[in-house]
């Protein structure tokens, strides 16, 4: 007998061009997880400390450059720029988030109850979603101010609003799907009713989908709520918001350009951060994608 070992089974070897697909599809995830945790960290970090107050006047300070008074420089009123784009970022993700939220619970809500329903019931509901989803956030907001006036509960409210139909739609296409399965049928046979086989069986199949749609929501969230702000909607002055520091800034333009380009800049990385995750998740979560 040869004291040679046998040869072990060649090692299978990943093809580079997966490994690069993988590693690739990968990077929106990191990225979009990378800016979101920054802009959180600064957002929870402005309630317990900002350079300067955020409503701090130095008239004799008004319209300083980066570095030459504070770190971003100030505005017209001489607030310190970086101390409001910190509370302007708790403000933004904060109305953001809350409206999300509200926005896919009542539609997650309305969508499951459309599948499990059908008929007359989906019939209605789709068409309500419609009609919600005509009506732009900026006019919802326009009309609740007349009713209740301008600020943070009117912001949440118009964008929540407009979500709804957004997630009743994802929901109720997803969980059709889920309702035609075969295990959801013997559920059925068992004895099972709609409600049950609702939380037992859809909505854990179209949690995914639901966490992804959220994801890319938000950054439609942050834009919306900058450009109610901007209008004059949203939450209502000396609280800062970055559509309001953008609003403030237009008379500056030429002076003071970075008056606009900051608060700028923080919207357009949120919301890329927010699709990026989303884009991310999706990849991720996807057991198509999984399985590539």
């Amino acid at each position: 007998m040869s004291g040679v070992p046998p040869p072990s089974a060649p090692r299978r070897v990943r093809p580079v061009a997966t490994a690069l697909r993988q590693g690739l599809s990968r990077g929106p995830l990191w990225i979009g997880g990378l800016l979101i945790g920054f802009i959180g960290a600064v957002a929870l970090l402005s309630l317990v400390w900002t350079p300067l107050p955020p409503g701090k006047l130095q008239i004799v300070q008004k319209l300083k450059p980066p570095l030459a008074q504070g770190l971003l420089g100030t505005d017209h009123l001489g607030r310190d720029v970086a101390s409001m784009l910190m509370v302007g970022a708790w403000n933004s993700l904060s109305i953001a988030v809350l409206a999300v939220a509200m926005g896919a619970f009542a539609g997650t809500l309305l969508g499951v109850a459309a599948a499990a329903r059908r008929g007359w019931f989906e019939a209605i509901a789709m068409r309500a979603n419609d009609v919600i989803f005509a009506v732009p956030p900026i006019l919802s907001a326009m009309m609740l101010g007349a009713l209740l006036g301008t600020g943070r509960f009117t912001a949440i409210i118009a964008i929540s609003v407009f979500m709804v139909p957004v997630f009743a739609r994802v929901t109720a296409s997803a969980a059709r799907q889920v309702w035609s399965r075969d295990y959801v049928q013997a559920a059925r046979g068992a004895g099972k009713g709609g409600i049950r086989i609702t939380i037992d069986h859809v909505l854990p199949n179209i949690a995914n989908q639901i966490i992804v749609q959220a994801t890319i929501q938000l950054g439609l969230a942050i834009l919306t709520e900058a450009g109610l702000s901007f209008l004059g909607l949203g939450m209502a002055p000396p609280a800062p918001t970055w559509g309001r520091m953008l609003a403030d800034a237009q008379t500056y333009l030429g002076r003071a350009p970075w008056l606009a380009i900051l608060p700028g800049l923080a919207i357009a990385l949120t919301v890329l951060g927010f699709n990026m995750l989303g884009d991310g998740l999706r990849d991720l979560l996807d057991p198509r994608e999984r399985s590539r």
